[in-house]
């Protein structure tokens, strides 16, 4: 091992959490990487809720999900972090000088202490099951919405009866041309109010109806056919994009092998944010001990905890408590 790769602490994981965990490692002077498994920071936030608002962060009483991220990602670059994308990290050992060793699909990470902030684990769209639907995922079939304006003026159609499905139509209304909600039971399983809202805007609902097959050329879908439910009715709807809202499937997946104690999806953590694995720590979503509520306010006040008490396991002689950040610039 070369000894420019060993990190003070690496960080799996580089959404909110993780990213402000970052910041708080540089407070500590710690040499710091993150390795995330998607191709950008931002976890959840960044990927499905861009552009949607955000109400219980302390000191923000609204902000949206892509000016959160970029908040902490200026917040954390007052410190030099390493990130590492699109690597999911699934073995983690401890060698004979007592470092951690963390294989990546792609590489081997070294590491003194370890911080677990992975959200609730991988996370995928359920996708669209129809014949050739991914030739037309890099295009304008989507499971993500990155950027609102891209739908401007456009025929939109959107499957799905739950909130994420409900609340992006009502986003999208007043900015496509058309919109189009498609769900397979005849109501929608969304928050009350989304559903009121709904039923008072333009969207044009299509109910109960699923998808049986996807139209094109040159991997532009163009249309969709829709079967009602349990009949043999079928319509096709002419549409410029493509809007799959399934919800996602998560799991912490081959962490679950690692060694420490764990809860179904979740890893059990003491006072200290620590794992039954000394020096690996978990906090986030993906950590749980009685009373634990996860939000990403939760999360915020975990890293503090984490990186302090790892800092201490690095080096015994270090204070637990440290110097307030006023004091430090």
């Amino acid at each position: 091992m070369n000894p420019d790769e060993l990190y003070d602490l690496t960080i799996i994981g580089g959404g909110p959490v993780g990213m402000f965990t970052a910041f708080y490692a540089g407070l500590r002077q710690a040499k710091v990487k993150i390795i995330e498994a998607l191709p950008q920071l931002g976890g959840q936030p960044g990927m499905l809720y861009a552009e949607k608002n955000i109400y219980d962060i302390a000191g923000y009483p609204i902000i949206t999900g892509e000016e959160l991220i970029k908040n902490l990602k200026t917040q954390m670059d007052r410190f030099d972090t390493t990130l590492v994308y699109g690597e999911e990290a699934f073995e983690l050992n401890k060698n004979a000088e007592g470092i951690f060793e963390i294989q990546t699909t792609k590489n081997l990470h070294y590491s003194k202490a370890v911080i677990i902030s992975a959200g609730n684990g991988a996370f995928r769209p359920r996708k669209l099951e129809i014949e050739h639907a991914e030739k037309y995922e890099n295009n304008n079939l989507h499971y993500f919405v990155n950027n609102i304006e891209s739908f401007r003026d456009k025929t939109v159609a959107i499957c799905g009866g739950g909130d994420s499905a409900v609340d992006w139509a009502l986003t999208l209304e007043p900015i496509a041309k058309k919109v189009y909600l498609i769900h397979r039971r005849p109501q929608f399983r969304a928050q009350e109010h989304s559903v009121q809202l709904l039923n008072e805007s333009s969207i044009e609902t299509i109910t109960p109806f699923v998808p049986i097959s996807i139209n094109g050329s040159n991997d532009i879908l163009t249309s969709v056919t829709l079967q009602e439910a349990r009949k043999e009715n079928t319509m096709e709807l002419e549409i410029d994009d493509f809007l799959i809202n399934y919800g996602f499937s998560s799991s912490i997946g081959g962490m679950k092998k690692w060694g420490f104690e764990v809860n179904g999806n979740a890893i059990v953590v003491n006072s200290k944010m620590e794992t039954t694995i000394p020096g690996v720590y978990a906090i986030g979503d993906i950590s749980t001990y009685e009373g634990k509520v996860k939000l990403i306010a939760t999360g915020f006040g975990e890293a503090p905890v984490a990186v302090n008490n790892a800092m201490v396991y690095i080096n015994p002689d270090t204070r637990v408590q440290p110097m307030h950040s006023t004091s430090l610039f």
